[in-house]
Order: C-alpha cells, then structure tokens, then sequence
C-alpha cells in the first residue's frame, strides 16, 4: 500500500469507477503499462480487488473493488483532503471532498450502496 501506485489505482477504483485497464491509463499520473499490471496483481492477490470478463464483453477484463478495498476510503479521503489543503490551485477533488466533510457517514454509505449495485450489475 505504501508505494504511490497502488494508492493511486485504489483511489481510481473506488470514487472515480475506472474499471478496465485502459481506464487506469488514461489517468493523469500516466502510470507505466508494466507497473499497472503489476499493481493490479498485487491488489487482487490481496483481496483489494477482483477482476472477471466484462458481462457486456467477454472478451475484455473488469476490475471491481472488494469490501476490503472500500474499506480504504475514509484514510485516502483524509489524503485528498491533506493534499487539497497544501495544494489549494489542485481543486479537482473539491466536490469529493464536500461530500466527505459534510457527513462522512453518510459520504460512506453512498460510496458502498452504489458500489454493491455495481459489483451485483456486473456478476451478470
């Protein structure tokens, strides 16, 4: 977890749903294909993650958080909220981090509610 890859996939996975590899391409940090690979790996040995044929596409792989995964969301929060505070011209993350200082409880149980109905859409 400590490496800034891995947190940076799980942050992905969790409030932004990227979902395929590609997805996790296309962000911003421009991960390397080689330590993307390796990463997503790592989580699914470690029950952060699992990964199946996409439903609508067999052909193409769908990574989907785990309840472990979630589980992160408030420590990664609290490092969104610490980068917004000393990187204040970085304002991507302000609408999430609204949600979360507003009821963090709550902020939770949507998080999960649309996850599971995710997770469950994507078993079929």
């Amino acid at each position: 977890m400590g490496d800034k890859w891995t947190l940076l996939v799980v942050r992905d996975l969790i409030f932004f749903r990227k979902r395929y590899f590609g997805d996790f391409q296309n962000s911003p940090e421009k991960i390397a294909t080689n330590i993307l690979s390796d990463r997503l790996k790592k989580l699914e040995e470690c029950h952060l993650l699992f990964r199946r044929p996409d439903p609508a596409n067999a052909r193409k792989i769908i990574y989907m958080p785990t309840e472990k995964c979630v589980d992160l969301a408030p420590p990664i929060m609290e490092l969104v909220r610490w980068g917004a505070k000393y990187v204040p011209e970085s304002d991507k993350h302000e609408n999430l981090i609204q949600g979360f200082e507003r009821d963090p409880v709550q902020f939770m149980v949507e998080i999960r509610l649309s996850l599971r109905k995710e997770n469950e859409a994507n078993k079929e």
